[in-house]
């Protein structure tokens, strides 16, 4: 695999090899000094057009415990501000040796241009409304490790599915996998075709929910929204929010998701979001194994669980 670009390329399979890598890499985030030197050599450049907390400090702490060396650019203090274009902005950090580009932009196929123009490997750390494949690869993998298999269960993704590339990608995944899939959300919130999407479609939170083992609630994006979608944000709170009496109505092994980041009391209770049905901190904490995996995937060779180095060992016992 050369690049990273839609979960749709991985199928099953794919999704799958991945995860079976991600296993060795969370053996190697529980150790005493949680570094291999898979990627000793590699360089991984961020290339971040929006802000990021989960996603870039996850790549980047996964690139570190690989051993790979890093390139931060940010836009804010770059030469972009200067008018630069993004071709000429992605060739410059190519020329400096770059063995991957992990690129977020807010244009929807911003990765897929970037293999055009440069030989190195490229992530899509998440474009536009469109995708966010690493996303749906630790969400697929924390369903896994909590249900064992997602075949046969039944996931809504609930909320601002419109402007969503976290659901762009997650329902291609998830329906991949096996699981039955259904949009929850009004029809503003909804894309204006879903023809070719593996879903169903529903309006009522209330009708759906004590039917589902997974409720993956989803933010309102109001920076990308172009005019109201909704009168308010507490009618869609009331209408579509994952409050605890939402959430008594579930079936008692079901759990919740969010990609983050989150509006508490918006679309889901803070007392979900901390609750015993929350795999919010799991997704985050799956989040750094799986991208060690994708960034090997794409660089590596030899063994990915290799022990760390004499030095890094002896440092232990120090």
């Amino acid at each position: 695999m050369k690049h990273l670009l839609s979960v749709r390329d991985l199928g099953a399979d794919g999704i799958s090899e991945i995860h079976e890598l991600t296993d060795s890499f969370v053996e190697v985030s529980a150790r005493a000094i949680p570094k291999v030197p898979a990627l000793r050599g590699k360089t991984v450049a961020w290339l971040f057009y929006e802000d990021s907390t989960r996603t870039r400090t996850s790549f980047d702490t996964a690139a570190r415990r690989l051993s790979a060396d890093t390139v931060n650019f940010s836009v804010g203090s770059s030469s972009v501000n200067k008018g630069e274009s993004l071709r000429d902005t992605a060739l410059t950090i190519e020329a400096m040796g770059v063995d991957a580009i992990v690129v977020r932009h807010s244009s929807a196929g911003v990765p897929w241009q970037l293999t055009r123009w440069v030989d190195a490997s490229v992530v899509n750390a998440g474009d536009g409304w469109h995708e966010h494949p690493t996303q749906a690869l630790l969400d697929t993998y924390t369903l896994r490790r909590h249900f064992g298999s997602l075949e046969g269960r039944h996931i809504a993704i609930i909320g601002d599915i419109k402007h969503s590339r976290v659901a762009g990608s997650g329902v291609f995944a998830f329906a991949a996998l096996g699981a039955r899939v259904t949009l929850v959300a009004p029809p503003t919130l909804l894309p204006a075709s879903v023809e070719g999407w593996p879903v169903e479609v529903a309006h009522d939170l209330d009708a759906v929910l004590p039917t589902v083992d997974v409720a993956y609630t989803l933010r309102m994006q109001l920076e990308r929204q172009r005019g109201a979608l909704l009168p308010s944000l507490r009618e869609f709170t009331d209408r579509y929010g994952l409050t605890a009496r939402r959430a008594d109505s579930m079936l008692h092994h079901a759990m919740v998701m969010h990609p983050g980041p989150m509006n508490r009391g918006v679309e889901l209770a803070a007392e979900v979001a901390d609750g015993p049905r929350s795999l919010v901190l799991d997704q985050v904490r799956n989040g750094v194994p799986v991208r060690m995996a994708v960034l090997y995937l794409l660089l590596g060779s030899g063994r990915p669980d290799e022990r760390a180095t004499t030095e890094e060992e002896g440092a232990v016992h120090a």
